[in-house]
């Protein structure tokens, strides 16, 4: 295993010790490695969104990741967004409002306005548009991708 490098990272609240190829994406660990799919593959250079994780408290594209550069750091997917089997209010706002479309790049979605509702609990339609500016829907579901975000925001804890 010396083509391998050991890394260390907190997955979802979870301590792992694996050991990565030095090439390997934050993506291919995730989906690969840890069988955690929400995180999707589709544009592979950062324009899509579909990748969005939240690694020490910023949303980043995993795809532009490598794997390496997050040992020591706290990594968070959809998959960590329910507690106790539980939908997140924000992940509940999306069903409700019909935000899910065919649910591909419905994981980064959530995980940018996660990320927004965690840094501005009570954003305006502009803070949510900009907070969502880097992740695509190819359904065309903003509306509801937004309306979601903004009914999250004024309901419960996240």
């Amino acid at each position: 295993m010396s083509d391998t490098i050991p890394i260390q990272l907190t997955v979802n609240g979870r301590q792992r010790s694996l050991r990565v190829a030095p090439h390997h994406t934050l993506l291919d660990v995730l989906r690969d490695d840890l069988d955690l799919t929400g995180a999707k593959e589709c544009c592979l250079v950062g324009e899509c969104g579909a990748c969005t994780v939240i690694v020490d408290g910023r949303t980043v594209d995993s795809c532009l990741v490598l794997a390496v550069e997050v040992d020591g750091a706290s990594v968070t997917t959809v998959e960590g967004l329910a507690r106790d089997g539980s939908l997140s209010p924000l992940q509940q706002a999306f069903l409700d409002r019909g935000a899910a479309q065919c649910g591909y790049c419905i994981p980064g979605q959530l995980m940018s306005a996660h990320a927004l509702l965690e840094t501005n609990p009570h954003p305006s339609l502009d803070d949510v548009q900009e907070g969502l500016a880097g992740n695509l829907c190819r359904c065309a579901g903003y509306q509801q991708i937004v309306d979601a975000v903004l009914a999250a925001a004024d309901g419960a804890d996240r």
